[in-house]
């Protein structure tokens, strides 16, 4: 048996995938249990979810994901990607928002970095989520959680700034990769599948790196 020690778990997304993947399995079913007393014979009905931990959805949604084709690799990312890699990743704290969290690694050829609100974050605090008005896991509020960074925003603001601005979604790789490369702290082998939201070659690199952003259904640490 795989035993995963979770780091992350999007009930959103899984959530939302699950009522279309599965819609019987978010179903609530009912029971009906019988007591005979001799003279009195009562009867109640009892309702549960089949599915009401986050583990026991988020495998439902990826054996169906799985099932459909769906899932790619980073090197070869579809709809959604499955990878195992090194990644630095944290909450980065600018004021008091600390609303994101964000993964960010490299392979051989690909820059990985997902990102989504640290209230998914197994053990996070209740109100870790507090300010934005958007969801993490949006790549607009996604990216304005990155804007947080004086050196990202620094880079986005000179981008657009000209009298020529770069192609934005150049701009918007450039800061992907600027926030990957500067996560602090040790890395650590994770893995993870991600709903794909950006991918596109380095606009800097020249060299067939690519720049792939997603933001995870789960993400997990590997042994």
């Amino acid at each position: 048996m795989t035993y995963r020690f979770y780091l992350y778990i999007s009930d959103v997304k899984v959530d939302m995938l699950l009522s279309q993947l599965a819609p019987s399995a978010a179903a609530t079913r009912t029971t009906e249990v019988g007591v005979d007393l001799k003279f009195v014979n009562g009867r109640r009905t009892v309702e549960s979810s089949p599915d009401t931990d986050a583990v026991g959805k988020l495998e439902k949604v990826l054996k169906r994901l799985d099932k459909q084709d769906v899932i790619g690799t980073v090197g070869e990312p579809g709809p959604f990607f499955r990878g195992r890699m090194l990644m630095r990743w944290g909450a980065p704290a600018h004021g008091d928002d600390r609303s994101l969290v964000f993964f960010g690694g490299r392979t051989a050829r690909t820059i990985v970095a997902l990102g989504g609100s640290t209230r998914h974050v197994l053990g996070s605090a209740d109100d870790a989520a507090d300010g934005p008005p958007l969801a993490r896991s949006l790549l607009p509020s996604l990216m304005d959680g990155l804007r947080l960074d004086p050196r990202i925003a620094a880079l986005l603001t000179s981008a657009t700034d000209t009298d020529a601005p770069d192609d934005p979604d150049d701009v918007t790789l450039r800061a992907v990769r600027e926030a990957t490369d500067g996560m602090p702290g040790p890395a650590q082998t994770v893995e993870f599948v991600a709903k794909r939201l950006l991918q596109g070659p380095d606009p800097d690199a020249g060299n067939g790196t690519t720049v792939l952003l997603g933001s995870p259904l789960y993400v997990a640490l590997a042994d």
